[in-house]
Protein backbone atom coordinates (compact mmCIF):
# COMPACT_ATOMS: atom_id res chain seq x y z
CA UNK A 1 0.00 0.00 0.00
CA UNK A 2 1.41 3.28 -0.87
CA UNK A 3 0.46 6.95 -0.04
CA UNK A 4 -2.39 8.02 -0.51
CA UNK A 5 -3.27 10.42 -3.69
CA UNK A 6 -4.23 13.17 -0.83
CA UNK A 7 -1.68 12.50 1.18
CA UNK A 8 -1.02 15.71 2.81
CA UNK A 9 3.11 16.29 2.31
CA UNK A 10 3.71 19.68 4.14
CA UNK A 11 6.11 21.70 6.17
CA UNK A 12 4.81 24.26 9.20
CA UNK A 13 5.61 27.10 11.42
CA UNK A 14 5.10 29.48 14.30
CA UNK A 15 3.49 32.69 14.53
CA UNK A 16 5.92 34.47 17.17
CA UNK A 17 8.97 31.98 15.43
CA UNK A 18 8.16 33.70 11.90
CA UNK A 19 6.01 36.44 11.49
CA UNK A 20 8.06 39.47 13.03
CA UNK A 21 6.25 42.58 12.92
CA UNK A 22 5.56 42.35 16.51
CA UNK A 23 4.50 45.69 17.21
CA UNK A 24 3.13 46.94 13.79
CA UNK A 25 -0.71 46.77 12.77
CA UNK A 26 -2.65 47.15 15.97
CA UNK A 27 -0.39 43.66 17.32
CA UNK A 28 -0.29 43.53 21.08
CA UNK A 29 2.93 41.74 23.12
CA UNK A 30 2.53 38.51 23.65
CA UNK A 31 4.43 36.94 26.81
CA UNK A 32 7.50 35.67 24.30
CA UNK A 33 7.83 39.53 23.50
CA UNK A 34 7.20 41.38 27.36
CA UNK A 35 8.87 38.31 28.79
CA UNK A 36 11.77 37.31 27.39
CA UNK A 37 14.98 39.74 28.95
CA UNK A 38 17.45 37.50 30.25
CA UNK A 39 15.20 34.30 28.84
CA UNK A 40 16.76 33.90 25.44
CA UNK A 41 19.95 33.00 24.31
CA UNK A 42 22.66 36.50 22.98
CA UNK A 43 19.45 38.39 24.30
CA UNK A 44 17.77 37.58 20.60
CA UNK A 45 14.33 38.71 20.73
CA UNK A 46 11.10 37.93 17.76
CA UNK A 47 10.59 41.30 16.61
CA UNK A 48 11.78 40.42 13.17
CA UNK A 49 12.53 36.82 12.83
CA UNK A 50 12.00 35.69 9.41
CA UNK A 51 9.73 39.36 8.41
CA UNK A 52 6.86 36.70 7.40
CA UNK A 53 4.15 39.35 7.84
CA UNK A 54 6.04 41.03 5.29
CA UNK A 55 6.77 38.30 3.09
CA UNK A 56 4.68 35.38 3.32
CA UNK A 57 3.78 36.00 -0.51
CA UNK A 58 7.61 35.25 -1.19
CA UNK A 59 7.51 32.30 1.60
CA UNK A 60 4.29 30.70 -0.34
CA UNK A 61 5.87 30.93 -3.62
CA UNK A 62 9.08 29.05 -2.34
CA UNK A 63 6.30 26.46 -1.00
CA UNK A 64 4.27 26.02 -4.21
CA UNK A 65 8.04 25.70 -5.99
CA UNK A 66 8.39 22.39 -3.17
CA UNK A 67 4.95 21.05 -3.97
CA UNK A 68 3.62 21.49 -0.53
CA UNK A 69 0.44 20.08 -0.28
CA UNK A 70 0.00 21.49 2.95
CA UNK A 71 1.31 24.09 5.40
CA UNK A 72 0.84 23.98 8.82
CA UNK A 73 1.03 27.66 10.55
CA UNK A 74 -0.59 29.26 13.96
CA UNK A 75 -2.43 32.53 14.59
CA UNK A 76 -0.98 35.03 16.97
CA UNK A 77 -3.92 35.53 19.12
CA UNK A 78 -2.66 38.81 20.59
CA UNK A 79 -2.20 40.27 16.82
CA UNK A 80 -5.89 38.98 16.72
CA UNK A 81 -7.34 40.37 19.83
CA UNK A 82 -5.11 43.00 21.33
CA UNK A 83 -7.25 43.27 24.48
CA UNK A 84 -9.99 41.67 25.86
CA UNK A 85 -13.36 41.28 23.44
CA UNK A 86 -11.27 43.57 21.37
CA UNK A 87 -11.05 42.19 17.42
CA UNK A 88 -7.99 43.92 15.28
CA UNK A 89 -9.11 43.87 11.58
CA UNK A 90 -5.63 44.24 10.60
CA UNK A 91 -4.55 41.31 12.18
CA UNK A 92 -7.70 38.85 10.74
CA UNK A 93 -6.77 40.53 7.21
CA UNK A 94 -3.54 39.22 7.45
CA UNK A 95 -4.33 35.78 8.65
CA UNK A 96 -6.83 35.65 5.58
CA UNK A 97 -4.51 37.01 3.20
CA UNK A 98 -2.17 34.34 4.28
CA UNK A 99 -5.19 31.76 3.62
CA UNK A 100 -6.03 33.26 0.26
CA UNK A 101 -2.29 33.02 -1.07
CA UNK A 102 -2.24 29.23 -0.06
CA UNK A 103 -5.51 28.52 -1.05
CA UNK A 104 -4.06 29.84 -4.55
CA UNK A 105 -0.85 28.43 -4.44
CA UNK A 106 -3.02 24.77 -3.80
CA UNK A 107 -1.57 23.94 -0.79
CA UNK A 108 -3.83 23.02 2.13
CA UNK A 109 -4.60 25.40 5.42
CA UNK A 110 -3.67 23.65 8.53
CA UNK A 111 -4.34 26.26 11.21
CA UNK A 112 -3.38 26.20 14.85
CA UNK A 113 -4.77 28.43 17.76
CA UNK A 114 -2.16 27.94 19.98
CA UNK A 115 1.45 27.90 19.48
CA UNK A 116 2.33 29.21 22.88
CA UNK A 117 2.36 33.19 22.09
CA UNK A 118 -0.12 33.84 24.86
CA UNK A 119 -1.63 37.71 24.75
CA UNK A 120 0.43 39.61 27.96
CA UNK A 121 -2.83 41.15 28.75
CA UNK A 122 -4.26 37.51 29.22
CA UNK A 123 -1.46 36.23 30.97
CA UNK A 124 -1.87 39.35 33.47
CA UNK A 125 -5.27 37.56 34.48
CA UNK A 126 -3.82 34.56 35.34
CA UNK A 127 -2.74 32.93 32.08
CA UNK A 128 -3.33 29.36 31.69
CA UNK A 129 -3.83 29.27 36.03
CA UNK A 130 -6.53 31.64 35.37
CA UNK A 131 -9.68 29.63 35.26
CA UNK A 132 -11.46 31.60 33.14
CA UNK A 133 -9.06 31.31 30.51
CA UNK A 134 -10.50 28.42 28.51
CA UNK A 135 -13.84 30.80 28.19
CA UNK A 136 -11.41 33.48 26.78
CA UNK A 137 -9.95 31.13 24.15
CA UNK A 138 -13.45 30.12 23.12
CA UNK A 139 -13.81 33.38 22.12
CA UNK A 140 -10.69 33.78 20.70
CA UNK A 141 -11.66 30.59 19.16
CA UNK A 142 -14.76 31.59 17.52
CA UNK A 143 -12.81 34.89 15.69
CA UNK A 144 -10.45 33.11 14.02
CA UNK A 145 -13.12 30.45 13.13
CA UNK A 146 -15.52 32.95 11.51
CA UNK A 147 -12.91 34.80 9.51
CA UNK A 148 -11.16 31.59 8.02
CA UNK A 149 -13.39 28.49 8.03
CA UNK A 150 -14.90 28.89 4.75
CA UNK A 151 -11.17 28.44 3.26
CA UNK A 152 -9.71 25.87 6.26
CA UNK A 153 -10.94 22.55 7.02
CA UNK A 154 -8.01 21.88 9.22
CA UNK A 155 -7.80 22.62 12.75
CA UNK A 156 -5.16 21.88 15.91
CA UNK A 157 -6.53 23.59 18.96
CA UNK A 158 -3.65 23.71 20.87
CA UNK A 159 0.16 22.69 20.28
CA UNK A 160 2.21 20.84 22.40
CA UNK A 161 0.55 21.47 25.93
CA UNK A 162 3.21 18.69 27.26
CA UNK A 163 6.04 21.40 26.58
CA UNK A 164 4.31 25.15 27.40
CA UNK A 165 2.81 23.27 30.99
CA UNK A 166 6.35 21.78 31.60
CA UNK A 167 8.55 24.74 30.22
CA UNK A 168 6.14 27.16 30.65
CA UNK A 169 4.84 26.39 34.43
CA UNK A 170 7.50 24.15 36.01
CA UNK A 171 11.60 24.24 34.68
CA UNK A 172 10.86 28.27 33.65
CA UNK A 173 12.66 27.71 30.57
CA UNK A 174 9.68 29.16 28.29
CA UNK A 175 7.19 32.05 28.65
CA UNK A 176 5.82 32.80 30.95
CA UNK A 177 9.21 31.67 32.74
CA UNK A 178 7.68 30.21 35.78
CA UNK A 179 9.61 28.22 37.75
CA UNK A 180 8.37 25.85 40.58
CA UNK A 181 10.21 22.97 40.30
CA UNK A 182 11.87 22.54 43.87
CA UNK A 183 8.80 23.66 45.53
CA UNK A 184 6.09 20.64 45.04
CA UNK A 185 3.25 21.88 46.64
CA UNK A 186 3.32 24.80 44.66
CA UNK A 187 4.21 22.74 41.51
CA UNK A 188 1.40 20.48 42.02
CA UNK A 189 -1.43 23.26 42.56
CA UNK A 190 0.11 25.06 39.44
CA UNK A 191 0.37 22.06 37.04
CA UNK A 192 -3.29 20.90 38.45
CA UNK A 193 -4.55 24.17 37.41
CA UNK A 194 -2.98 24.81 33.85
CA UNK A 195 -3.52 21.11 32.82
CA UNK A 196 -7.26 21.83 33.47
CA UNK A 197 -7.46 25.11 32.10
CA UNK A 198 -5.80 23.89 29.13
CA UNK A 199 -7.95 20.96 28.45
CA UNK A 200 -11.45 23.21 28.91
CA UNK A 201 -9.86 25.71 26.61
CA UNK A 202 -9.43 22.72 24.02
CA UNK A 203 -13.36 21.34 24.60
CA UNK A 204 -14.62 24.48 24.19
CA UNK A 205 -13.12 25.11 21.11
CA UNK A 206 -13.99 21.96 19.24
CA UNK A 207 -17.22 22.87 20.24
CA UNK A 208 -17.24 26.29 18.44
CA UNK A 209 -15.39 24.57 15.55
CA UNK A 210 -17.84 22.14 15.14
CA UNK A 211 -20.80 24.74 15.45
CA UNK A 212 -19.41 28.00 13.83
CA UNK A 213 -17.69 26.22 11.09
CA UNK A 214 -18.42 27.00 7.03
CA UNK A 215 -16.70 24.07 5.61
CA UNK A 216 -16.95 20.59 7.25
CA UNK A 217 -14.07 21.33 9.69
CA UNK A 218 -11.36 18.22 10.66
CA UNK A 219 -9.89 18.78 14.51
CA UNK A 220 -7.28 17.86 15.85
CA UNK A 221 -4.34 18.32 18.13
CA UNK A 222 -0.82 18.64 17.78
CA UNK A 223 0.89 16.66 20.35
CA UNK A 224 4.11 15.91 22.02
CA UNK A 225 3.90 12.88 23.70
CA UNK A 226 7.17 10.12 24.99
CA UNK A 227 7.15 7.10 22.60
CA UNK A 228 8.89 4.34 23.52
CA UNK A 229 10.20 1.94 20.93
CA UNK A 230 11.49 -1.98 20.90
CA UNK A 231 15.34 -2.29 21.91
CA UNK A 232 17.24 -4.77 22.44
CA UNK A 233 16.21 -4.73 25.78
CA UNK A 234 12.61 -4.18 25.29
CA UNK A 235 10.07 -6.06 23.21
CA UNK A 236 6.96 -4.28 21.70
CA UNK A 237 4.54 -5.03 24.10
CA UNK A 238 6.04 -3.32 27.12
CA UNK A 239 7.25 -0.14 24.35
CA UNK A 240 3.21 -0.18 23.70
CA UNK A 241 2.17 -0.60 27.33
CA UNK A 242 4.84 2.16 28.42
CA UNK A 243 3.51 4.67 25.56
CA UNK A 244 0.05 4.66 26.45
CA UNK A 245 0.57 4.01 30.00
CA UNK A 246 -1.49 6.93 31.71
CA UNK A 247 0.55 8.81 34.49
CA UNK A 248 1.41 11.96 36.30
CA UNK A 249 4.15 13.52 34.11
CA UNK A 250 2.32 15.66 30.92
CA UNK A 251 4.31 13.92 28.50
CA UNK A 252 2.16 10.93 28.75
CA UNK A 253 -0.23 10.96 26.22
CA UNK A 254 -2.89 9.35 27.96
CA UNK A 255 -2.41 12.58 30.11
CA UNK A 256 -4.22 14.57 27.87
CA UNK A 257 -5.64 12.23 25.47
CA UNK A 258 -7.48 10.19 27.29
CA UNK A 259 -9.47 13.04 28.75
CA UNK A 260 -10.06 14.65 25.11
CA UNK A 261 -10.89 11.37 23.56
CA UNK A 262 -11.96 8.59 26.13
CA UNK A 263 -13.86 11.26 28.90
CA UNK A 264 -11.49 10.09 31.58
CA UNK A 265 -9.59 12.88 33.81
CA UNK A 266 -5.84 12.41 34.52
CA UNK A 267 -6.26 9.76 37.80
CA UNK A 268 -4.21 12.25 40.19
CA UNK A 269 -6.52 15.19 38.86
CA UNK A 270 -9.45 13.15 38.84
CA UNK A 271 -10.99 14.85 42.10
CA UNK A 272 -10.51 18.02 40.57
CA UNK A 273 -12.84 17.68 37.26
CA UNK A 274 -16.64 17.61 37.31
CA UNK A 275 -18.92 15.80 35.62
CA UNK A 276 -19.49 18.57 33.59
CA UNK A 277 -16.01 19.48 33.41
CA UNK A 278 -15.61 15.80 31.54
CA UNK A 279 -17.95 16.34 28.94
CA UNK A 280 -16.86 19.72 27.91
CA UNK A 281 -13.18 18.50 27.35
CA UNK A 282 -14.62 14.93 25.64
CA UNK A 283 -14.94 16.15 22.44
CA UNK A 284 -14.93 13.78 18.93
CA UNK A 285 -11.76 14.53 17.22
CA UNK A 286 -11.45 13.63 13.22
CA UNK A 287 -7.59 13.13 13.81
CA UNK A 288 -4.65 12.61 16.54
CA UNK A 289 -1.63 15.03 15.64
CA UNK A 290 1.17 14.51 17.00
CA UNK A 291 5.24 16.03 16.77
CA UNK A 292 7.42 13.42 17.11
CA UNK A 293 11.70 14.39 16.69
CA UNK A 294 13.00 11.08 18.56
CA UNK A 295 11.82 8.54 21.35
CA UNK A 296 11.89 8.80 24.66
CA UNK A 297 14.58 7.19 27.13
CA UNK A 298 13.77 4.00 29.23
CA UNK A 299 16.31 5.06 32.20
CA UNK A 300 15.29 7.72 34.77
CA UNK A 301 17.12 10.82 35.61
CA UNK A 302 18.80 9.81 38.26
CA UNK A 303 21.56 7.08 36.34
CA UNK A 304 22.91 6.53 32.71
CA UNK A 305 20.78 6.48 29.70
CA UNK A 306 21.64 2.41 28.56
CA UNK A 307 19.70 3.45 24.64
CA UNK A 308 22.09 6.48 24.71
CA UNK A 309 25.89 5.96 24.19
CA UNK A 310 28.37 8.28 23.09
CA UNK A 311 28.73 8.59 19.66
CA UNK A 312 25.43 7.53 18.32
CA UNK A 313 24.33 10.18 15.98
CA UNK A 314 22.29 13.39 17.15
CA UNK A 315 21.04 16.24 15.95
CA UNK A 316 22.25 19.64 16.16
CA UNK A 317 19.87 20.10 19.47
CA UNK A 318 21.35 17.05 21.41
CA UNK A 319 18.39 14.66 20.13
CA UNK A 320 18.82 11.08 19.53
CA UNK A 321 18.19 10.50 15.99
CA UNK A 322 15.64 7.46 15.93
CA UNK A 323 14.15 6.29 12.94
CA UNK A 324 11.33 4.17 14.33
CA UNK A 325 9.49 6.53 16.11
CA UNK A 326 6.63 7.59 13.25
CA UNK A 327 6.34 4.32 12.65
CA UNK A 328 5.88 2.91 16.58
CA UNK A 329 3.54 6.10 17.23
CA UNK A 330 1.74 6.05 14.42
CA UNK A 331 0.76 2.27 15.44
CA UNK A 332 0.73 2.32 19.13
CA UNK A 333 -2.11 5.91 19.15
CA UNK A 334 -3.94 4.33 16.37
CA UNK A 335 -4.56 1.09 17.65
CA UNK A 336 -5.91 2.66 21.31
CA UNK A 337 -7.33 6.10 20.37
CA UNK A 338 -9.00 4.52 16.68
CA UNK A 339 -8.58 7.75 14.91
CA UNK A 340 -6.39 8.61 12.14
CA UNK A 341 -3.11 10.15 12.56
CA UNK A 342 -1.27 13.23 11.03
CA UNK A 343 2.59 13.63 11.79
CA UNK A 344 1.89 17.36 12.91
CA UNK A 345 5.58 17.76 12.99
CA UNK A 346 8.79 15.91 12.76
CA UNK A 347 12.35 17.53 11.94
CA UNK A 348 16.02 18.01 12.57
CA UNK A 349 18.34 21.06 14.01
CA UNK A 350 21.41 20.72 11.30
CA UNK A 351 24.47 23.22 11.38
CA UNK A 352 23.83 24.74 8.20
CA UNK A 353 25.68 27.49 6.45
CA UNK A 354 25.73 28.83 2.92
CA UNK A 355 28.76 27.21 0.92
CA UNK A 356 31.03 29.35 -1.59
CA UNK A 357 29.10 27.67 -4.27
CA UNK A 358 25.93 29.72 -2.47
CA UNK A 359 24.14 26.68 -1.42
CA UNK A 360 23.56 24.98 1.66
CA UNK A 361 24.47 21.40 1.63
CA UNK A 362 22.36 19.64 4.28
CA UNK A 363 23.12 15.38 3.48
CA UNK A 364 22.04 14.72 7.68
CA UNK A 365 19.00 16.03 7.05
CA UNK A 366 18.32 14.59 3.79
CA UNK A 367 19.00 11.18 5.50
CA UNK A 368 16.87 12.35 8.99
CA UNK A 369 14.12 12.47 6.57
CA UNK A 370 14.51 9.65 4.44
CA UNK A 371 15.21 7.28 7.65
CA UNK A 372 11.71 8.25 9.49
CA UNK A 373 9.40 9.02 6.10
CA UNK A 374 10.76 4.64 5.69
CA UNK A 375 9.07 4.42 9.09
CA UNK A 376 5.94 5.75 8.13
CA UNK A 377 5.75 4.23 5.39
CA UNK A 378 5.88 0.87 7.14
CA UNK A 379 2.98 2.25 9.23
CA UNK A 380 1.03 2.99 5.62
CA UNK A 381 1.32 -0.26 4.09
CA UNK A 382 0.21 -2.40 7.11
CA UNK A 383 -2.94 -0.47 7.13
CA UNK A 384 -2.56 2.03 9.41
CA UNK A 385 -4.22 5.45 8.76
CA UNK A 386 -2.03 8.28 7.83
CA UNK A 387 -3.21 11.72 6.89
CA UNK A 388 0.03 13.50 6.21
CA UNK A 389 3.46 13.91 7.19
CA UNK A 390 4.42 17.88 8.69
CA UNK A 391 8.30 18.46 8.54
CA UNK A 392 9.57 21.16 10.65
CA UNK A 393 9.68 23.89 9.83
CA UNK A 394 9.50 25.18 6.31
CA UNK A 395 11.83 27.69 7.08
CA UNK A 396 15.12 28.67 9.65
CA UNK A 397 13.35 30.51 12.59
CA UNK A 398 13.53 31.58 16.03
CA UNK A 399 13.87 28.54 18.07
CA UNK A 400 12.27 29.92 21.51
CA UNK A 401 14.95 30.24 23.89
CA UNK A 402 17.69 28.75 22.09
CA UNK A 403 17.31 31.76 19.65
CA UNK A 404 18.57 31.81 16.16
CA UNK A 405 21.32 28.99 16.14
CA UNK A 406 19.27 26.16 15.93
CA UNK A 407 18.37 25.72 11.73
CA UNK A 408 15.40 23.19 11.76
CA UNK A 409 14.24 24.75 8.35
CA UNK A 410 13.66 23.44 4.65
CA UNK A 411 14.72 26.87 3.43
CA UNK A 412 17.82 28.74 4.94
CA UNK A 413 17.07 32.41 6.13
CA UNK A 414 19.77 34.76 6.38
CA UNK A 415 18.74 36.80 9.16
CA UNK A 416 20.96 39.81 7.95
CA UNK A 417 19.39 40.48 4.94
CA UNK A 418 16.14 38.30 5.01
CA UNK A 419 17.45 35.73 2.11
CA UNK A 420 15.47 32.69 1.87
CA UNK A 421 18.01 29.87 0.14
CA UNK A 422 16.43 26.82 -0.62
CA UNK A 423 18.64 23.96 0.80
CA UNK A 424 19.30 20.53 -0.54
CA UNK A 425 16.61 19.05 1.40
CA UNK A 426 14.32 21.12 0.09
CA UNK A 427 14.86 19.86 -3.06
CA UNK A 428 15.16 16.01 -1.82
CA UNK A 429 11.67 16.79 -0.09
CA UNK A 430 10.65 18.21 -3.19
CA UNK A 431 11.23 14.99 -5.20
CA UNK A 432 9.45 12.98 -2.73
CA UNK A 433 6.62 14.53 -2.65
CA UNK A 434 6.63 14.79 -6.64
CA UNK A 435 6.48 10.62 -6.47
CA UNK A 436 4.26 10.87 -3.61
CA UNK A 437 7.05 9.36 -1.40
CA UNK A 438 7.71 6.15 -4.14
CA UNK A 439 11.24 6.81 -3.93
CA UNK A 440 10.87 6.24 -0.04
CA UNK A 441 12.59 2.93 0.47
Amino acid sequence: MAFSNDFLWGAASAAFQVEGAWNEDGKAPSIWDALNKGHIKHGETGETACDHYHRYKEDIALMKELGLKSYRFSVSWPRVMPAPGMINQKGIAFYQNLVNELCQAGIEPICTLYHWDLPMWAHEKGGWENSGISELFAEYAAVMVDALSDRVQYWCTVNEPSVFTACGYITGTHAPFIRTIGDQQRMGVTVAAVTKNILLAHGKAVKVIRDRAKKPPRIGIALAADIFVPTERVGEDEAKAKTLAAGASPFCAAYWMDPMLLGKAPEHLKDLFTDEDRAIIHQPLDFFGFNSYNSASYSDSTGPNPDRQQGLPITAMDWPITPDVLYYGAKFFHDKYGLPVLITENGMANLDFVMSDDCVHDPQRMEYMKSYLTGLKRAVEEGIPVLGYTYWSFMDNMEWAEGYDKRFGLVYVDYRTQKRTLKDSAKYYQSIIACNGEIIP
